[in-house]
C-alpha cells in the first residue's frame, strides 16, 4: 500500500474530524441504545407555541459567546477524539486529534498549532499505520511548519479565525426543526442537518447517507448558568453501512482560554510536499 493509497483510504475517510469519522462502518456507536426525544409542545406546521419559541432561542443564544473566540472545546465521535482552545485574542488556536488507540490496528494523532500567520502539525502514527512504506518521509513527531498558500481553505489543516468553531455548533443550533426545555439549562429535540454540512462536526458524505433521516436527527443539548452552550450531543441513526453513534461537542472556559504556543525551534521542520498530498 502506497502513502498515496493510504491517504485516500484511511485518512480521508477516518481521520480528520468526527464528522469524518461517523462514515466509519467499522466502529460501535453510543447512540445505537438511545431513544430519539420526544418533542411535546411542538406547534402545528408554520406556527410555533411559545414554549418551543423561547427554546430555540435560548439555543441561538447559547452560540453567541463562541463567537469571540475564548473558549476550549471538545468533539467525540465513534473511536475520534478532538480537543483544543481558540484564543482570539491572540489570533491563536490549538487542536489535539486523535484515532484509536495502542490496542487499535491503526491510530493515529495530529496537534495542529495556528498562531497567525504561522501553522504547524505534528503527526504520529500507531500500529499498521507506522509500518506503511514512505511514512519516514512525513517528519513524524516533528511540528511541520506549513505553507499558508498551501493550506488556504483546506478545512483539514487550516483554520479560519473568521470561523472560529472548530465543530460549528452555531449552524447546528440554526438547523433546529423542534425543541423543547427537558430541565434547568437542557434541551432536547431534532436537528435538520441536512442544512448543517458547513459545521466542523459534520460532513456532506455523513449527510448524503443518512438520505431522509437527515432532516429530523434527534439532539440534546445543555447551557451553563450563564446561558453558553457547554454540550450538544447529536444522535446520528443508523443508516446503510453506517451504525449509529452520538456526536459529542462540549464547550468550557469562555473568556478564560489560554493563547497558543509556538512549537519549540527544535522541533520544528518545514512541511514536505508528502504531507500536503495527504492532507489535500
Amino acid at each position: 500500500m502506497t502513502i498515496r493509497r493510504f491517504s485516500a483510504a484511511v485518512f480521508a475517510a477516518t481521520l480528520l474530524t468526527p464528522g469524518l469519522a461517523a462514515c466509519d462502518s467499522t466502529g460501535t456507536g453510543e447512540a445505537g441504545a438511545s431513544a430519539s426525544p420526544t418533542v411535546s409542545g411542538s406547534a402545528a406546521p408554520g406556527s410555533a407555541s411559545p414554549g418551543t419559541a423561547d427554546a430555540k432561542q435560548a439555543l441561538l443564544n447559547s452560540t453567541n459567546e463562541i463567537r469571540n473566540g475564548n473558549f476550549r472545546f471538545t468533539m467525540t465521535g465513534v473511536g475520534t477524539t478532538a480537543e483544543g482552545q481558540v484564543h482570539q485574542p491572540s489570533q491563536s488556536a490549538q487542536i489535539k486529534l486523535s484515532i484509536g488507540d495502542a490496542s487499535s490496528d491503526v491510530s493515529m494523532k495530529l496537534d495542529l498549532v495556528h498562531l497567525k500567520p504561522d501553522s504547524w502539525v505534528k503527526l504520529d502514527l500507531g500500529g499498521q499505520a507506522a509500518k506503511l512504506p514512505g511514512v519516514q518521509g512525513l517528519n513524524l513527531g516533528k511540528y511541520q511548519h506549513l505553507d499558508q498558500s498551501r493550506i488556504k481553505g483546506n478545512r483539514n489543516l487550516g483554520f479560519d479565525f473568521e470561523k472560529v468553531d472548530p465543530a460549528g455548533s452555531e449552524v447546528l443550533t440554526q438547523g433546529v426543526t423542534e425543541v423543547r426545555q427537558t430541565g434547568e439549562g437542557a434541551y432536547a429535540g431534532t436537528i435538520d442537518v441536512s442544512k448543517a454540512a458547513e459545521a466542523g462536526s459534520l460532513n456532506a458524505e455523513l449527510i448524503k447517507a443518512l438520505g431522509q433521516q437527515a432532516q429530523s436527527v434527534p439532539f440534546t443539548a445543555k447551557l451553563d448558568p450563564q446561558g453558553r452552550l457547554s454540550e450538544l450531543v447529536v444522535q446520528i441513526p443508523a443508516a446503510g453501512q453506517n451504525k449509529a453513534q452520538d456526536i459529542r461537542i462540549t464547550y468550557a472556559d469562555y473568556g478564560a482560554a489560554t493563547a497558543a504556543q509556538r512549537p519549540p525551534a527544535d522541533q520544528v521542520v518545514e512541511a514536505p510536499s508528502e504531507l500536503y498530498n495527504l492532507f489535500n
